[in-house]
């Protein structure tokens, strides 16, 4: 009977272990690196520990398995196109990287004061904008799927709490243009991968701590039986809100709308900043920033169910006016906030 309780109990106990894995495996560590390559053929050698190595090695060796790249249209002043994003996606995926795919569908910076048309489409009506939303979308994922890096996850659009796509899909006056372009977009990515695995669909907001403006949006999308799996949130506190203001969000959505939730963009500064002369939850120092990721991280990892389900941080390896939002100092040194996860990847 003993010998009987004892491989019982051995049976639950090593369920249970492999369960807790494979839910670790399933939390998305993740950095938007858009900019590394940029960086790094510019000469820029990141460093950990002293010894300069690769920008993605050095996040996989500190437990990061995700990246997420964005991708404009045509963009002139920015390294973001098309050939560019699937040579990065390589590098990442050979190191063992899942791959979330930020699609602004503008040939510049998308977010909520910004959705400007990318050049190509400008003077197109409505029905043909939509045409061309599927179109492109539906050739860039087969792009990435004929490179071997088909994306784990896409994001339909980049803050979309304003619309996109300016001024055709513009919000609150445009919704069910906006909608007819959201849904070109998915049946874009489904028409792409062909017989590939389906990625998962993303909608992301900029309403990390707001809980109200995260209803009237997502209330109104869903109103419209918008086809998707993941919901994105921004969350940079000096805009957005407090921890308690976060933690009451996640906690909302989960119970909600009983899918997964990501904090799929936050930065803190390691140098003041942004709370010059006003108070803030934590020093804006190397290690007021590791304990901002840390406490974010946790307040993810809390969120009822099991639906928090990541952190990205908005960019590691940023440099130009940015460097104080990035994980490397002024000398592209590792700062503190890279060993956040340690703990969580580490034997």
């Amino acid at each position: 009977m003993r010998t009987r309780t004892g491989f019982i109990t051995l049976l639950i106990v090593t369920a249970w272990a492999t369960s807790l894995r494979a839910a670790c495996q399933d939390y998305a560590i993740g950095a938007d690196v858009s900019f590394l390559a940029q960086a790094e053929q510019q000469g820029i050698a990141f460093k950990d520990s002293g010894a300069a190595k690769p920008g993605l090695e050095i996040l996989r060796e500190h437990g990061y398995n995700w990246i997420r790249l964005r991708l404009f249209h045509s963009p002139t002043d920015l390294p973001n196109d098309l050939n560019y994003t699937i040579t990065l996606a390589k590098k990442a995926k050979s190191l063992g990287f899942r791959f979330l795919l930020d699609y602004h569908y503008s040939d510049t910076w998308a977010d909520p004061g910004h959705q400007p048309l990318p050049k190509a489409w400008q003077g197109k009506t409505h029905r043909q904008l939509v045409d061309a939303v599927f179109q492109y979308t539906r050739d860039t994922i087969a792009a990435f799927r004929d490179a071997d890096v088909l994306p784990d996850m896409v994001q339909i659009g980049n803050e979309i709490t304003n619309g996109m796509m300016w001024a055709d899909g513009k919000l609150p006056e445009n919704w069910d243009n906006f909608a007819q372009l959201v849904y070109a977009g998915i049946n874009g990515v489904d028409a792409g991968r062909g017989n590939g695995r389906r990625p998962k669909i993303m909608i992301h907001i900029d309403r990390g701590a707001d809980l109200k403006g995260t209803k009237a949006f997502l209330d109104k999308l869903n109103s419209y039986e918008t086809p998707y799996d993941v919901i994105g949130q921004s969350y940079y506190p000096w805009w957005h809100g407090s921890l308690n203001d976060l933690r009451s969000n996640l906690e909302f959505m989960a119970r909600e709308y009983q899918k997964d939730v990501i904090v799929v963009e936050t930065a803190y500064n390691w140098q003041p900043g942004n709370y010059v002369g006003k108070p803030a939850a934590f020093p804006e120092s190397p290690e007021g920033q590791r304990q901002f990721l840390d406490e974010v991280n946790r307040v993810v990892m809390e969120t009822p169910g099991g639906r928090g389900k990541g952190v990205f941080w908005w960019e590691p390896a940023v440099t130009g006016p940015l460097t104080a939002r990035g994980f490397f100092d002024d000398q592209h040194n590792s700062l503190p906030v890279l060993t956040v996860f340690d703990r969580f990847s580490r034997k």
